[in-house]
Order: C-alpha cells, then structure tokens, then sequence
C-alpha cells in the first residue's frame, strides 16, 4: 500500500515569541509520514536556540540570509521530497492535531493537484477577530475577489515543477499570484476541506500601513493581469470587501 508523505515548510527570521508553538503544533499531528523543513533567514533573537530544541523532528533545517520569505519559501520546497507540499508560517499553528491526517485523506481519496481550508486571524491574546471561510472555487470564484488562505494550501510538488514556484518579483502578493497561476490561469482541480485548519497570527507586511496597503494592490492587480484574469479591476475591489464581512 502506498503512503502519502507530507512535507511541510516553516520559514522564519526572528520569531521568538512565536515559533515554539508553531513547532508544538506540527510535532503534535497524529500523520506520522511527514518531513519537517524549516528555513530560517540568519535570526539574530532566540529563534534558533528554540528550534534546536526540537532538532529531532525537524528532517531539513537551514539558516542563511535569504531574498524574503517567498525565497525562503522556494528554498524548502526544492529540497521537499514529499509528494504534497504546505506551508506553516512561524507566526501560524495547526487549529488542532488532526489536520495534517485530514490533508492526507483528501489527497488520496480525490483526484486533486490542491486543496485549501478554512481559517481564523487570531490576537496576541488569542481571540478570533476574523473568520476566514473560503468557500468551493470555481473558475469564477476569482473574479469575484476570491483567494484562498495561503496558511491551509497544499499542492502536489510536482505543480512547482510543472508551473513555476514563487514568484519574488510579486512582493506580498507572491502567494496569491501562485494560486491564482495554479487554480485560474491552469485550472488545478482544488478540494475546500470545510474546516479550519489554522491559527493565523494578526498583522503583515501588506497590512502595516496605507502606503503598503496601496502597494499590496498593485501587486495583486499585476498578479491578476499576468494571469489573464478578467476584469482585474472588479476583482480588486471585491478581493478586500469579501475580508470585511469576514470580522467578527
């Protein structure tokens, strides 16, 4: 019988506060075919002092300075040997220990190349500010300003391969211009696991302040035109009104 591993990436630069319980909750997933990689930008805080703690279930660990964290991201999925790939933010962890044994389940029962789930934005104090409910894609889903929460994504690594990685020259919208590659431009069959799968930390890059909201849409409205999406305009202005009526 064939097993279906999993390879999960963390990348992180200076997350003491957060990367323990990040750790916690991936060693704490009850799918025991899975490959820990975790790529750190050259912390200069505690970061990797904690992350040695837990050195024997971490499979790739490396630390060098690195182009932002969708290079980093690139890096841990060129040297991921699983054949589904997913990505768990430093400052993110698992809703509970299920969720990678879910993953695996879907992904060999459906015919897929991608699945995504469900999401809660969290404070420091742990309180859910914001419900991110994807809902089912389908190919008009993103010109209605639909993206999944790139935190539950997982793809087979072989999409890489065939579709490109990251791409660095999209700043904070890397992310979206990858699934909106992905699921749009190339039509990968996705499956929404209607749960939620994690704990987002609040905050960003993209959300500090006006001038990087601004430049975040012009990232999202290059991703969208290099993509051929229709009416990029329309699903500019609908991909933050759908984040509104998501606050709690």
């Amino acid at each position: 019988m064939y097993v279906l591993k999993l390879s999960l990436v963390t990348v992180v630069y200076n997350a003491q506060d957060t990367i323990r319980q990040c750790i916690q909750s991936v060693i704490s997933q009850n799918y025991p075919y899975l490959e820990y990689i975790i790529i750190d930008g050259g912390s200069t805080d505690n970061t990797l002092q904690i992350i040695h703690e837990y050195r024997e279930y971490i499979q790739v660990l490396v630390s060098e300075p690195d182009k932002g964290i969708y290079d980093a991201m690139n890096k841990g999925i060129r040297l991921a040997t699983g054949d589904i790939v997913g990505m768990l933010n430093a400052d993110d962890h698992f809703a509970d220990d299920h969720i990678l044994q879910s993953v695996a389940r879907i992904f060999t029962q459906q015919d897929i190349g991608a699945l995504y789930g469900d999401l809660d934005i969290i404070d420091q104090h742990h309180r859910v500010i914001r419900k991110w409910r994807s809902g089912k894609c389908n190919r008009g889903s993103f010109r209605l300003g639909f993206m999944p929460p790139h935190p539950t994504f997982y793809c087979r690594r072989g999409l890489f391969e065939q579709f490109g990685f990251y791409s660095l020259d999209h700043g904070s919208a890397a992310d979206y211009e990858l699934m909106l590659r992905l699921m749009f431009r190339h039509q990968i069959k996705s499956f929404h696991l209607k749960k939620v799968m994690v704990n987002m930390l609040a905050g960003g890059i993209s959300s500090k302040n006006l001038k990087n909201r601004i430049k975040a849409w012009q990232f999202d409205l290059l991703a969208m035109r290099q993509n051929k999406l229709p009416f990029p305009t329309l699903a500019l202005v609908l991909k933050p009104l759908r984040k509104i009526i998501q606050f709690i």
